[in-house]
C-alpha cells in the first residue's frame, strides 16, 4: 500500500513539472483531447459514490466486519482476520483506510471545490455533496478511530502529503454539525445531480431524510461515550424527519454488464473473491456463513434464511430450511463435509444489478425503537420495532423475486418476536434484530456491536490470533503511513492508543 501514497506524490511533482515546462506555442500539444481541464462536479460526483460503496467490500466488509461478527467463515488462515483474528500478510487490515482516500474521499472533496458556495444554483450540490461526504468519512473514522480528516487529500491541493490526524471527538463533532448545517440548506426549489445521483436521482426532500437518518445514526453512536450529547443530537435528528418508509430508504442502484464498476460491490467482490465456481465446494477463499448466524436464523424461525443463504445440493443451490448449517468459526483444515454448509444466495446477494442499502427504514426504527427505550423519543419502542421487522423482510424484495417473503410469514414473525422486558433485555433484542437486519452492510454491524455489545458473540481464541482471543475492536493503520506520515500517525497514536486491533476507539468508551 505505500506504493498508493508514492504514487501521490508522484502524480503532484510531476504535473508541476509539466506546467512549468510548457512553453508558448506548446499548449495545445499539453492538452489531453479526451480531459476536462476543470473537474466536473456533476461527473465526479458520480464516481464518489460508486467509489465509496465499492471501496473493499471482500477484505473489510466481508472477512474482517463480516467474520468478526459471525456472519462469515472461513478454514483458510490468510483471510481469517475476523473469523479467526489472524493477520500473516497481505492488505486486509488498512485496505479501507488506503483505497478509500485516494478514490471517494478526493472525489467528493474534488467535487465540493468545483462548486460555488456563493452561488445559489450550486447550493443543493453542495449541500448533497457535503452530507455524503460525512458518509463516507464516517465509515473509515469509525473502523480506524483518529483520522485525517480536516487535512484529508490536500496533497492535491496545497501540496499537504503529512496531513494532521484529527481526534475522533473533533470528527463526530464537525459531522454531526455538518449534517444539521447542509440538512437545512437543502431547497426542493433548487437544481440537484440530477441522474447523476444514483441514490436518490435529486431528490432533495428524500436526502434531506437521510442526512437526518445519519444524524440519527452518529447521534446514537455516542450513547457510550457521551450519553448527554448523544441524546441532544438523537433528538434533532429525530425532529428533523428521519427515514421510515420503504419509498425513503437509500439505495445504490447497480446494473449487470461489461463495466464492472456498475456492478453491485457485495455481490462483485464475493463472486469474484469466493463463489465464482457456484458448486458449493471450491470457494476461492473457503468461505461460508457462519454457524452463529444460520443457528439463530434457524432459531427464530426467521424467514430471512431462505433468501440468505443456500446450500449447494446435487449441484444446484438449495433454500430449504432443513439443509442450512453454518460453518464455526476458527476453523483451521477445511471440513470433509464442506459442500453441506451454507453460503450467499446466488439469486439474491450474489445479483450483479441488486441494489445496496445505505440506510433504510429498517435501521432507523431500530435506532428509534432504542431512543424510545432510552426516554429519548416519545414514540412507542415496540411498534417501532416491529416495523424495523417489517421493512427488514421486505427489503430483500429488492434483490428480486428470490428475496420476496410472504406477508403472512412476514406477521407471523413480528407476533413471536414482540419488544418486551427489562431496559437491557430490551437493549439486546433490538441489537440482535439489527444484527440481522442489516445484513451485508457489515461496517456497520460491527460498529453498532462495538457500540452496544449486541448480541453477544463468542470469540474464538485460535493459536497465533493477535488479539488474545477477543474480538477485535478496530482495523490498523496502513505501514506506509509509518514512512510517509510518521509524525502525524505518532500523534495520533500517543492520543489513542497502540496501533492494534484491540484498541478501542474514542466513541467505543471501554
Amino acid at each position: 500500500m505505500k506504493m498508493r501514497f508514492n504514487y501521490l506524490i508522484y502524480t503532484a511533482v510531476a504535473a508541476i513539472m509539466a506546467l512549468q515546462s510548457c512553453d508558448k506555442g506548446f499548449e495545445e500539444l499539453n492538452t489531453n483531447p479526451d480531459a476536462s481541464p476543470v473537474a466536473e462536479p456533476e461527473y465526479v460526483f458520480s464516481k464518489a459514490l460508486l467509489d465509496a460503496m465499492g471501496n473493499s467490500y471482500f477484505a473489510t466488509n466481508a472477512l474482517a466486519c463480516g467474520g468478526s461478527m459471525q456472519h462469515f467463515a472461513t478454514y483458510k488462515d490468510v483471510p481469517g482476520i475476523g473469523d479467526k483474528y489472524y493477520f500473516q500478510q497481505g492488505t486486509y487490515p488498512y485496505d479501507y483506510f488506503t483505497t478509500g482516500y485516494v478514490t471517494a474521499v478526493n472525489e467528493i472533496a474534488t467535487t465540493i471545490n468545483a462548486l460555488d458556495s456563493t452561488d445559489a444554483a450550486d447550493a443543493n450540490k453542495l449541500a448533497i455533496a457535503k452530507i455524503f461526504r460525512v458518509y463516507i468519512m464516517h465509515r473509515i473514522t469509525d473502523l480506524y478511530g483518529d483520522i485525517p480528516y480536516t487535512d484529508a487529500v490536500k496533497g492535491y491541493t496545497t501540496n499537504n502529503f503529512t496531513p494532521k490526524y484529527d481526534s475522533q471527538a473533533s470528527i463526530y463533532a464537525d459531522m454531526l454539525n455538518d449534517l444539521e448545517v447542509f440538512a437545512a440548506k437543502l431547497n426542493a426549489g433548487r437544481v440537484t445531480f440530477g441522474a447523476g445521483d444514483f441514490i436518490y436521482s435529486g431528490d432533495v426532500t428524500k436526502w434531506k431524510k437521510f442526512a437526518y437518518s445519519l444524524m440519527l445514526r452518529l447521534g446514537m453512536r455516542l450513547s457510550k461515550r457521551d450519553a448527554a450529547t448523544a441524546e441532544v443530537w438523537v433528538k434533532k435528528a429525530i425532529a428533523g424527519g428521519v427515514i421510515t418508509a420503504d419509498a425513503d430508504i437509500a439505495t445504490m442502484k447497480y446494473s449487470d454488464g461489461s463495466q464492472t464498476i456498475n456492478r453491485n460491490p457485495a455481490a462483485a467482490a464475493l463472486l469474484s473473491s469466493d463463489y465464482a465456481v457456484a458448486n458449493g465446494n471450491s470457494n476461492t477463499e473457503g468461505g461460508k456463513l457462519a454457524q452463529t448466524f444460520i443457528t439463530s436464523l434457524k432459531n427464530n424461525n426467521d424467514p430471512r434464511l431462505n433468501v440468505i443463504a443456500v446450500v449447494w445440493n446435487g449441484g444446484k443451490p438449495d433454500t430449504s430450511t432443513a439443509l442450512q448449517k453454518g460453518m464455526p468459526n476458527g476453523l483451521l483444515t477445511k471440513p470433509a463435509d464442506f459442500v453441506t454448509y451454507s453460503e450467499p444466495n446466488p439469486a439474491t446477494i450474489l445479483q450483479y444489478d441488486a441494489p445496496y442499502i445505505l440506510m433504510s427504514a429498517a435501521e432507523t426504527n431500530l435506532l428509534l425503537a432504542e431512543a424510545s427505550v432510552r426516554g429519548w423519543y416519545e414514540g412507542n419502542a415496540a411498534d417501532a420495532f416491529s416495523a424495523a421487522i417489517g421493512a427488514s423482510m421486505r427489503n430483500w424484495a429488492l434483490f428480486g423475486d428470490a428475496g420476496v417473503i410472504a406477508s403472512t410469514r412476514i406477521a407471523q414473525y413480528q407476533a413471536a418476536h414482540q419488544l418486551t422486558g427489562t431496559t437491557d433485555e430490551k437493549l439486546a433484542m433490538i441489537g440482535a434484530e439489527k444484527w440481522v437486519s442489516l445484513f451485508i452492510d457489515e461496517q456497520e454491524i460491527y460498529a453498532d456491536w462495538r457500540r452496544t455489545g449486541y448480541p453477544q458473540l463468542t470469540p474464538v481464541n485460535i493459536p497465533g490470533n493477535i488479539t488474545g482471543g477477543t474480538i477485535p475492536r478496530r482495523l490498523l493503520y496502513p505501514p506506509s503511513e509509518e514512512s510517509v506520515n510518521s509524525a502525524s500517525l505518532a500523534e495520533a497514536i500517543t492520543r489513542q492508543g497502540a496501533n492494534l486491533m484491540t484498541t478501542h476507539i474514542w466513541w467505543d468508551k471501554q
